[in-house]
């Protein structure tokens, strides 16, 4: 049967936890939709899972890529078909764990992503253009461009911005236009870990905190001594960015870690716009309730129904 499990919620949530114990009950195997744990070498300040988990259950969509290789969203989306496939012939339940909303959705809603490769020099001088003027002049040029996609994308998220720009450019098309839905392969059976705010806010400063612990500082200096160079996508996310300036000598530690543990929040906030908390389609459960029996139940009694 063509069934899918699909776990979302925010950073430090557990939802890496959730799937492992759905694994383990209903034979599963686990399928990552987290846009930073593709890279190789990134595993601390990626929260990737450790190796005895791996072990214990099969992992897919890990490890995919060099932290100085591009990768693209119709990229992870053909890769996540190939992998949720691959656990369905096997006869296994594949569970996609989704970190990243646009990477989650744009596999369980069949997203058309417009295969288009990106355009280094042009990409250059946008991101130019963002270092002299702000990233302002580039969302209205979007605006003008395609208003619909202006509307869904952050302004503050300027890959993304980037990215709807060249993908026009290249097209003659607008980019929301590019983007519509067709029929999934699978039926999804979505459940959501939420919690409170301050709960939130605490397991994601205890999980910094376990980072520094583990040595994420160590990490991140290897990387460079790598050759991967802090300005490098990969190497700005979230982590690697605050140690990557603490190592250059901008910031001190602590202040590093402050502004991890911050910039953390602030995402998780925006990761909520890509899970409502009132779409009818994921069943919300509240971490700090006894939830296990619960979701088990609710995963069999869905999974039954569909």
């Amino acid at each position: 049967m063509n069934q899918v499990v699909g776990i979302v919620g925010p950073t430090a949530i557990g939802k890496s936890e959730l799937a492992l114990f759905l694994a383990q009950q209903l034979d599963g195997e686990l399928a990552n939709a987290d846009s930073r744990q593709v890279y190789r070498y990134m595993d601390i300040g990626t929260a990737k899972p450790s190796p005895e988990e791996r072990a214990s259950v099969p992992h897919h969509l890990i490890d995919l890529i060099e932290p100085s290789d591009t990768f693209s969203l119709a990229l992870f989306q053909r890769l996540a078909y190939a992998a949720i496939e691959d656990i369905l012939s096997r006869g296994k339940l594949p569970l996609l764990i989704g970190g990243t909303g646009l990477y989650f959705w744009a596999v369980v809603e069949a997203w058309h992503v417009p295969e288009v490769s990106p355009n280094p020099d042009r990409r250059r001088r946008l991101e130019e253009i963002v270092a002299e003027q702000g990233v302002e002049p580039l969302y209205r040029q979007l605006q003008q461009l395609d208003p619909e996609a202006a509307r869904k994308i952050d302004p503050r998220n300027v890959r993304r911005v980037i990215r709807a720009l060249e993908v026009c450019e290249a097209t003659n098309t607008p980019f929301s236009q590019l983007q519509g839905k067709k029929q999934a392969p699978f039926d999804t059976l979505i459940l959501g870990l939420t919690t409170s705010r301050e709960e939130l806010y605490r397991r994601i400063d205890e999980r910094a905190d376990r980072m520094i612990e583990q040595g994420l500082v160590a990490e991140v200096e290897t990387l460079a001594k790598m050759g991967y160079g802090f300005d490098l996508p990969a190497m700005s996310s979230l982590g690697y960015k605050q140690i990557g300036q603490y190592l250059q000598g901008e910031i001190d530690l602590p202040t590093a870690i402050r502004q991890m543990k911050f910039q953390t929040h602030r995402f998780a906030r925006h990761q909520y716009a890509w899970f409502h908390l009132n779409d009818p389609r994921i069943h919300w459960l509240d971490i700090q309730d006894d939830f296990r029996d619960q979701v088990l139940r609710l995963a069999r009694e869905g999974l039954a129904n569909k």
